[in-house]
């Protein structure tokens, strides 16, 4: 509990520009990893309703196949299995792969392009001792 009599000290915290980078670009790579698992989730969410023989007149099925159908990046009718369920299985889940591939390289170059060096996120670092 303060005296009565001891002067009041204000502590001011200063915010330079790094640090309004580091959180724009922090921000920035979280939006896009998770634009990119919503839409790799959509993707897996479709090809369990397909291998599982889910209603396929089901609003949720329906929902989700629309969806999809809209973010396999062009990869519809890439391998032509002589089953309908390995081909959903084959295009979109080879879909859902790449978009975790292209979320996890955009935000790595990101990172790279605009962040100095000590506030890159370190996957790895070799240290080694001097004697």
């Amino acid at each position: 509990m303060p005296r009565v009599n001891e002067p009041v000290v204000e502590e001011v915290v200063e915010h330079d520009d790094t640090y309004r980078k580091v959180r724009t670009v922090h921000t920035v790579c979280a939006v896009i990893d998770v634009v990119c698992w919503v839409f790799a989730i959509v993707l897996f969410v479709h090809i369990f309703l397909v291998m599982a023989d889910a209603n396929a007149g089901n609003g949720f099925f329906q929902f989700v196949a629309g969806w999809a159908s809209g973010i396999t990046l062009g990869l519809d009718g890439l391998f032509t299995p002589a089953s309908p369920k390995a081909a959903v299985l084959l295009n979109e889940g080879l879909a859902a792969l790449l978009w975790l591939v292209i979320g996890a390289l955009l935000t790595n170059l990101i990172t790279r392009l605009a962040l100095p060096v000590d506030h890159r996120r370190a996957w790895y670092r070799r240290t080694t001792a001097v004697r």
